[in-house]
Parts: structure tokens; C-alpha cells; sequence
């Protein structure tokens, strides 16, 4: 094959991948904004085919729509396969997620160090989820040593965190007026009511 083929065919081959990468970015972009209507259906139909596309933020969303039934029949299965494929690409609202599931056991075998795993790639990419799950592990010791001040630490990144912390504080309230032991232990290690 002369040069001057094999760069041609290698300008094809660029362009078509970003033509495929823009297309799945698209597909994710309308998909967002009808999952954010509460129009799971039609979000479905353009998240699915980004997923499959290897768009790793619609490979979340996917998860979503599987663990909560949204546009599909609710799947356990399916949401930890779309979360792993996510997370495998570093996302760390997937890592978080698929962490609960290993935590939780569903649609995969309970496991908490895998869990723990999982909750400090997210945490360590700053999400206030990831680092809230981490603390409860580290204050129930499932998965890790129980230790009470590594604990404390990570309930206070979690109620401050820039991005997640506000809604993270909310939910413990709610949870804590709800009766919920845990939640009135963190917003007390955390000095908060």
C-alpha cells in the first residue's frame, strides 16, 4: 500500500471516530434532557444506543433507568452491568453506584470490600456520595477496620462538599426525623442538627 493510501485511509478512519464520538455525544445530550423532563421512555431510546456507544455518562444513565425501573422494566442485572461499564471508565457517579450495589447485593453477590473499593475511587474523585458511603463503612466497619475517626472524616468531606453537601445534609435530616439511627450519629459527629 502506497503512503498516500494508508494516510487517506487513516484521515477516514479519524474522521469517522469523530463523527461517532460527536453522534454519541449528542444521543447522551437529548437523552439528559428528556431524562430530566421525567420522560424516561424517550430518554431511553436515545441514551441506550450512546451507551452502547461506550459514552460513559450515558452508561450511568443507564444504570439509573435499570435500578429504578424509569423508561424500562426495573432490572438489577442490567443497572450493574451499565454502572460497571461506566465506572470501568473512571465516572465517579458510576463508581458510587456500582459500590451500592456491591453493597447492597443487588444484581450481584454481596460484597463489602469490593463495595469499600468502589466508594473511595468515587470519594477520591470528590463526590459526596462516594464519601458519605466510605464514612458508613468505615463507622459500621463493613469492608474495612471499624474506625470512628476515619469515619468522622469522611462525614465531614461529605457535608461539605462544594457540589454534593447541601443535598447530602438534607437527606440526612430527612432521614434522621425519620427515626434513622445512622443519620442522627453522622449529623452529631459532624456537629450538625
Amino acid at each position: 500500500m502506497t503512503t498516500a493510501k494508508t494516510i487517506i485511509l487513516t484521515l477516514i478512519f479519524l474522521l469517522s471516530s469523530a463523527l461517532h464520538a460527536q453522534d454519541a455525544d449528542a444521543l447522551y445530550d437529548a437523552g439528559k434532557q428528556l431524562y430530566d423532563a421525567k420522560k424516561y421512555s424517550l430518554a431511553v431510546k436515545k441514551l441506550l444506543p450512546a451507551a452502547k456507544q461506550g459514552h460513559r455518562k450515558a452508561q450511568y444513565r443507564m444504570g439509573r433507568c435499570y435500578d429504578k425501573g424509569y423508561g424500562v422494566a426495573e432490572d438489577n442485572g442490567k443497572a450493574f452491568y451499565w454502572y460497571g461499564k461506566s465506572a470501568a471508565q473512571n465516572y465517579a457517579k458510576a463508581q458510587y453506584h456500582l459500590g451500592r450495589c456491591y453493597y447492597k447485593g443487588k444484581g450481584v453477590g454481596r460484597n463489602y470490600a469490593k463495595a469499600v473499593e468502589l466508594f473511595r475511587k468515587a470519594a477520591d474523585k470528590d463526590n459526596g456520595d462516594g464519601q458519605l458511603a466510605l464514612g458508613k463503612c468505615y463507622m459500621k466497619g463493613r469492608g474495612v477496620t471499624k474506625d470512628a475517626a476515619k469515619a468522622k472524616e469522611l462525614f465531614l468531606k461529605a457535608v461539605n462538599n462544594e457540589k454534593d453537601g447541601a443535598e447530602i445534609k438534607r437527606e440526612l435530616r430527612e432521614e434522621a426525623a425519620q427515626g434513622d439511627a445512622d443519620a442522627k450519629s453522622i449529623l452529631k459527629m459532624c456537629g450538625l442538627k
